[in-house]
């Protein structure tokens, strides 16, 4: 059985995903310096492109070629600008799961994307990857995210309490650091239509 995920992009309607290229370096230092984004992830904060770069030519490349799961850049088919990433993450080959993490571009929430992208992503690791079970965590007040959760037909599976570091603005412009609990949500191949869902 194969550990690690080949090279692959995956098309829907309006959407490719597709691995990292150094064109895509600006929009990921743009949209990974978005508040929420800040707020809700453990990415660097500022996000430079330094950071940018490192994870596009390295990062993300070592997470297929160590068998530890593998990262799209989302983009629009039409005009190929970056809409988001969709990361499969944790993989265990032996029990054929992963998690998925997504990010959305600020411009691009609203329309689906998100949706959209993780819908294609789980599709693909079902039919073709043969996995049995995707999850997802959302920290407790991500009411995004959740509702992404729920789009793509997640079932929720209960609380994780006190498991994550989310961060929070303050009035100086810094940002401090509180625990939250995560919810776990599960996709099985039952679960997951074949038309996306936006």
């Amino acid at each position: 059985m194969s550990s690690s995920f080949p090279e692959i992009a995956i098309t829907t309607e309006r959407l490719v995903l597709r691995a990292f290229e150094d064109d895509d370096v600006p929009a990921l230092v743009e949209m990974m310096n978005d508040e929420l984004v800040t707020a809700w992830t453990s990415v660097p904060h500022p996000y430079t492109e330094e950071h940018a770069r490192d994870w596009v030519h390295r990062g993300s490349v070592l997470e297929r070629t160590e068998g530890r799961g593998i990262v799209f850049a989302v983009t629009e088919f039409l005009t190929q600008r970056l809409v988001g990433t969709v990361h499969l993450c944790n993989t265990d080959w032996r029990c054929r799961t992963a998690e998925a993490a997504y990010v959305v571009a600020p411009w691009a929430r609203g329309e689906g994307y998100g949706s959209e992208a993780v819908h294609a992503a789980a599709q693909w690791l079902f039919d073709d990857q043969g996995f049995e079970r995707l999850e997802i965590r959302t920290a407790a007040g991500n009411t995004a995210s959740q509702q992404l959760a729920q789009k793509v037909g997640c079932t929720s599976e209960g609380v994780l309490r006190n498991a994550w570091i989310v961060r929070q603005p303050e009035p100086d412009g810094s940002w401090s650091e509180v625990r939250t609990d995560l919810i776990v949500w599960s996709l099985l191949p039952e679960d997951i239509e074949s038309d996306p869902v936006r």
